[in-house]
């Protein structure tokens, strides 16, 4: 499935706008914190709520929990005496499907190379 993107202008890459996203794909280059990411797709959860989705321990959830947090992809709200986390927004997970798609279609050309030896 191809996901479709509205093209935007492109941004002067200054360095600071550079670190920014850096900073950015770094909090997303660890498994789990995409694992966590991927089961808050359907709504907010609680840190046990996750745990049990994730099987990460808690102390190792908490610690990608506000990596996410401070990189900006989550939100977190307290009710009562829980925390809920939730994706700030959805374009998260656009991007990651965007690069599933890359992988497949990297993955399809692969296989036809070998297959056609």
């Amino acid at each position: 499935m191809a996901l479709k993107t509205k093209i935007q202008p492109r941004r002067a890459a200054t360095p600071e706008l550079l670190a920014m996203v850096a900073g950015r794909f770094r909090a997303l280059s660890e498994p789990a914190r995409l694992s966590i990411l991927h089961a808050l797709e359907h709504g907010p959860l609680t840190v046990t709520e996750l745990v049990k989705q994730t099987g990460l321990g808690q102390g190792n959830l908490s610690k990608h929990l506000q990596q996410l947090h401070t990189a900006g992809f989550l939100s977190r709200t307290r009710k009562g005496l829980f925390v809920h986390y939730a994706l700030a927004d959805d374009d998260v997970l656009a991007l990651c499907e965007i690069m599933c798609g890359r992988l497949e279609a990297d993955l399809t050309t692969a296989r036809a190379k070998v297959t056609a030896r």
